[in-house]
C-alpha cells in the first residue's frame, strides 16, 4: 500500500490531542482516542509522537502560545509610557474572559507537569518566556515575580470560580513594579 503525503498530519494530531484534554482531561488521551479524534491511522499517533509525554509537550507549546501571544501584542509592552500593571491586568482579564475551556486546558496541560517530567521544561519555557517579554518594561527579578503574580491570579479564578477583580490585579501588578 502506498504511503499518503500529508504535511499537515503531525499538526492535525497536536490539534486533535488539544480537543482531546479538553474534553476528557490528561486521563482520556491515549494514541487511540488521538487518532479516533485526528481520524488518522493509529500508526500515525505513534509515528509522529513515540510517547504520549512528547505528544504533551507538542500540545503544551502550542497551547502555551495564546496567552503569551496576548502579552506580546498589548500596548502596555509596545508603549514605553503606557502603564504596564493597567496593561498586564487587562491582557489578564482578557484572556480569562476568553472560551473558558481553552483557558482551563492551558493550565491542565501545564499543571500535568507535576506527574510528568517530560513536561516541566516546556512549563519553565513558558514563564522564562513570558519573563523575558516583560523585561522589556523592567528588570529580569521583578519580571519573574510578575509571572509569578499573574500565574497565581489566574490560577486562583479558575480553580475557586472566584470572578476576576481586574482592579485587584492591577493594584498587586503595580505593587510588584514599584519595588521592582
Amino acid at each position: 500500500m502506498a504511503r499518503r503525503y500529508d504535511p499537515g498530519r503531525r499538526q492535525r494530531i497536536i490539534d486533535a490531542a488539544i480537543r482531546v484534554v479538553g474534553k476528557s482531561g490528561i486521563a482520556g488521551l491515549s494514541h487511540r482516542t488521538v487518532a479516533a479524534e485526528a481520524d488518522v491511522p493509529l500508526g500515525s499517533t505513534t509515528y509522529h509522537f513515540a510517547s504520549l509525554d512528547e505528544l504533551l509537550v507538542a500540545a503544551l507549546r502550542q497551547a502555551n502560545e495564546g496567552f503569551a501571544a496576548m502579552v506580546r501584542k498589548s500596548g502596555a509592552l509596545v508603549d514605553p509610557g503606557a502603564d504596564l500593571a493597567e496593561g498586564l491586568a487587562r491582557v489578564m482579564g482578557e484572556w480569562l474572559a476568553g472560551e473558558r475551556t481553552g483557558v482551563e486546558l492551558e493550565y491542565e496541560l501545564y499543571l500535568a507537569a507535576l506527574r510528568r517530567p517530560a513536561l516541566r521544561p516546556v512549563a519553565a519555557e513558558w514563564c522564562q518566556e513570558l519573563a523575558v517579554i516583560l523585561a522589556r518594561r523592567t528588570d529580569p527579578v521583578t519580571a519573574r515575580a510578575l509571572v509569578a503574580l499573574m500565574d497565581g491570579i489566574c490560577l486562583q479564578v479558575l480553580l475557586t470560580d472566584a470572578q476576576y477583580e481586574v482592579e485587584f490585579a492591577r493594584e498587586m501588578l503595580a505593587r510588584i513594579i514599584a519595588r521592582g
